[in-house]
């Protein structure tokens, strides 16, 4: 299932960046708020999962919002992520103080801020307990980790890159990626690779996985076809 994530920001701008970069992954389902009592009702209505929150908003202060939702119960252990301008070292620590799990300054690189995403993600699901890193469905076993493949008993070598697929098209759930989101997801934004790399991969892992795991979406993309 996607990560509901909430981005608060009032530079439409850097709002629309941040949300495009993370909704083109397919990892993420992404909600926009201007002002932070908009962003405090929409918090009624959805519980978000993470939160990526400016420090200067029109009506009210991030670091303000930071302290109430860590005041809720509701609230309490969902990531934060400070983006903001304000650069000093005083801002980052009273940031981080006032319960900010980590904290980007503006100009940002979009790949930093989606790896540091994904990487509050991982430590929130880690410290719930919730199982990441292996796929089991008694036919295919991917332990990411271990970077170990089997397919029905047998071990399968995987390059690292047939690795990252498989496992992001198995993170996604049965929903389908198109080329270019696995490219932004497996390569980088930044990749000059062509998107009839993907294709070649996927052909790859189809002969080694004897063509059942990954199915073709036409005109759409590719979708991991296994047990979910």
């Amino acid at each position: 299932m996607s990560v509901r994530v909430f981005v608060v920001e009032d530079d439409v701008d850097i709002a629309s960046l941040v949300a495009r970069q993370l909704r083109r992954t397919g990892e993420f389902e992404v909600e926009v708020f201007l002002k932070g009592q908009d962003f405090l009702r929409g918090c009624e209505q959805h519980l978000p999962e993470l939160v990526i929150l400016d420090l200067n908003l029109p009506d009210t202060d991030g670091m303000t919002l930071c302290r109430e939702l860590r005041g809720w119960d509701s609230t309490r252990t969902v990531p934060i992520l400070m983006l903001t301008a304000r650069a000093s070292e005083a801002d980052r620590v009273a940031g981080l103080e006032q319960g900010a799990d980590d904290y980007l300054t503006k100009p940002f690189s979009p790949r930093e801020l989606l790896a540091r995403v994904r990487a509050l993600v991982r430590r929130q699901r880690w410290e719930r307990g919730v199982p990441e890193g292996v796929y089991n469905d008694g036919r295919l076993i991917v332990d990411v980790d271990r970077r170990h493949v089997s397919w029905e008993g047998k071990p399968v070598h995987l390059t690292q890159r047939e690795l990252d697929i498989l496992w992001y098209l198995i993170s996604l759930g049965g929903r389908v990626a198109s080329r270019e989101q696995i490219l932004d997801a497996v390569w980088g934004l930044a990749s000059a690779v062509d998107a009839r790399t993907v294709d070649a991969h996927i052909r790859t892992l189809r002969r080694k996985l004897a063509g059942e795991v990954i199915e073709t979406v036409i005109g759409s993309g590719y979708r991991f076809g296994g047990q979910r």
